[in-house]
């Protein structure tokens, strides 16, 4: 097992490996096992992209305008209820003296995320500014075009930023790291901070109370497998030195859970935090995440990638969209803001009135942007996979809902020439299923090759899914 350095907030190896390999690479077990990390499914930090080359785009065309929905960075633990369960039922366990010396070191642990983690339940960490305010940073770099000034007439007109937030802190600070990192840049930009209930029906339209899937039984008879190899005793059995005492005191699974959730969010914990652990249990802060095995946190992952994939994915054993339905609104929005950036751009009465709109930024959760991924059938989203227990070759929620997951599209123009677009995920190019209609004969309508699609193409094509 790689030792994991949460002293600097990340995982060290985690970056590397992951965008190494195409973004919608299959993953085996072997993979999962050089990489545990992994397994923390949602809670990985954000694969910060190392020397990633981008497909040059078509002659004379340049970027003018991104669309971009982007999860908030890495937080605390969102329930401080859990915090507080684990820390009570190991003092209690303490009290009947039926704590081994390692439960006693995480008793001391647990006491330390009650005072200090559960008042910020939910909270954005440093960690996950410095995410968005990267992301920025290399948006910015990577597009510069797009935010310089128009010149109309000898005068320069500023580029716009429109963003949007949900009404969760986490994303609002988000997005003010996101903005503060491009107006560090260029400090000219004009920007828009948007955040109320009435744009919650397209930044986090979802609702946990309307999905529940715990009756169809082709998926309850699929999950219950991967769940039957979770088992949570030899975990407890280093906490705990007297099992019947769990067994009469303890809910196995609960504790279980919630504990790996925990221990897998430190990842993304600010140094402080990490430093006050250490010395209340007098072991590194990594030591707890370590208590469970390669094997106990790969079996864990498996059955929890199905759930997110079940929930909100393109799971055929759930055969209907209920999941999907939930994401469209906000490509509905990402269709219409779009289209008024490039009306705009393109229409001279517009130009002359207003500034040009450089980018629409959204900052919401995983349970919008999961189901979002797989809406628009990106390849990191759009497996169709019965037989739960390979699932895991094909998708995997920490390649989609990492801390800071964030899809980019990136529209470019050329004098006379459709305008394109191009896709990112977490910053690396996709291809998409649309069918250029250009015909051969049209000089100015060729079809570009991907990752490069005609907007045309594109807004039809989610055009005709919204509607079905």
């Amino acid at each position: 097992m790689k030792k994991l350095d949460f002293a600097k907030g990340i995982f060290v190896l985690a970056a590397g490996f992951f965008l190494a390999a195409p973004v919608n690479a299959q993953t085996s077990d072997d993979e999962l096992a050089k990489h545990p990390e992994f397994t923390s499914s949602g809670y990985l930090v954000y694969p910060e992209p190392v020397n990633i080359k981008y497909t040059k785009a078509p002659a004379g065309y340049k970027p003018f305008y991104i669309s971009h929905y982007g999860r908030h960075g890495s937080r605390y633990h969102h329930n401080d209820e859990e915090y507080k369960y684990l820390f009570e039922t190991l003092a209690k366990a303490d009290s009947a003296q039926k704590l081994t010396e390692l439960g006693k070191q995480t008793l001391a642990y647990t006491k330390v995320l009650v005072d200090k983690a559960a008042p910020r339940k939910g909270d954005l960490t440093q960690v996950g500014v410095k995410q968005h305010e990267g992301i920025a940073n290399r948006m910015s770099k990577n597009f510069g075009d797009v935010f310089k000034d128009w010149n109309i007439g000898g005068k320069k007109i500023t580029p716009y930023v429109r963003s949007y937030a949900s009404t969760s802190g986490r994303c609002i600070v988000s997005m003010a790291a996101f903005i503060g990192e491009l107006r560090s840049l260029n400090p000219k930009i004009h920007s828009e901070l948007i955040s109320g209930k009435s744009y919650m029906k397209f930044i986090s339209a979802f609702d946990w109370g309307k999905l529940d899937y715990s009756k169809v039984k082709t998926y309850t008879d699929e999950s219950d497998k991967l769940w039957k190899n979770v088992n949570p005793q030899q975990f407890l059995e280093k906490l705990f030195n007297d099992y019947n005492y769990v067994v009469n005191n303890v809910d196995t699974n609960g504790f279980y859970n919630h504990f790996f959730e925990i221990a897998t969010s430190l990842q993304g914990m600010d140094k402080p935090l990490l430093d006050e652990i250490a010395q209340a249990a007098k072991v590194p802060a990594d030591t707890f995440v370590n208590l469970f095995t390669t094997e106990e946190k790969i079996a864990r992952w498996k059955a929890q990638n199905a759930w997110w994939y079940s929930l909100e994915g393109t799971s055929p054993l759930i055969n209907r969209p209920d999941g999907l339905n939930f994401a469209k609104p906000t490509l509905q929005n990402i269709l219409e803001e779009a289209d008024e950036a490039i009306a705009v751009d393109t229409t001279i009465n517009a130009r002359a009135a207003q500034a040009p709109i450089a980018a629409t930024l959204r900052f919401g959760h995983d349970a919008t942007l999961l189901p979002l991924s797989a809406l628009m059938q990106l390849p990191v989203a759009n497996a169709k996979v019965s037989d739960l227990s390979k699932l895991h070759e094909q998708w995997n929620d920490f390649r989609i809902i990492p801390m800071a997951a964030n899809l980019q599209m990136v529209f470019y123009k050329s004098k006379n020439k459709p305008i394109l677009v191009k896709i990112l995920y977490n910053e690396i190019e996709q291809t998409l299923p649309i069918e250029c209609k250009a015909q051969d004969n049209a000089k100015n309508a060729q079809c570009p090759a991907a990752p490069y699609y005609r907007w045309e193409d594109v807004r039809n094509f989610y055009s005709a899914l919204l509607k079905n």
